[in-house]
């Protein structure tokens, strides 16, 4: 990877975590889980797209960020699936204790 590319990918990745950052910011409290529980399909596809970078031969830094992106993205996921079930939770009827 040559040095401008490098800089493009680095300049690409700090503008959408500033942009992402800001539109997060925006969103309501209330429909904040709903977008969560949404959000987990997008990083179900977040974590094939790791496998496939990290499943390389030899070691090199793309294989290592790999690895970093499958093990982020697979907390994000259980981390919505989680707030998920608790959300519907909330929704379920109380028993009525006899």
């Amino acid at each position: 990877m040559s040095g401008a590319t490098l800089i493009t990918c680095l300049f690409v990745f700090v503008l959408s975590s500033f942009v992402g950052f800001e539109l997060i910011n925006k969103v309501p409290p209330t429909l904040h889980t709903p977008l969560m529980s949404g959000a987990n399909a997008i990083s179900g596809i977040a974590v094939l797209g790791a496998i496939l970078v990290s499943g390389s031969e030899d070691l090199t830094l793309s294989v290592i960020l790999g690895f970093v992106a499958v093990i982020l993205a697979t907390i994000n996921v259980v981390g919505g699936f989680l707030v998920t079930d608790r959300m519907l939770l909330m929704f379920k009827k109380k028993e009525v204790k006899a």
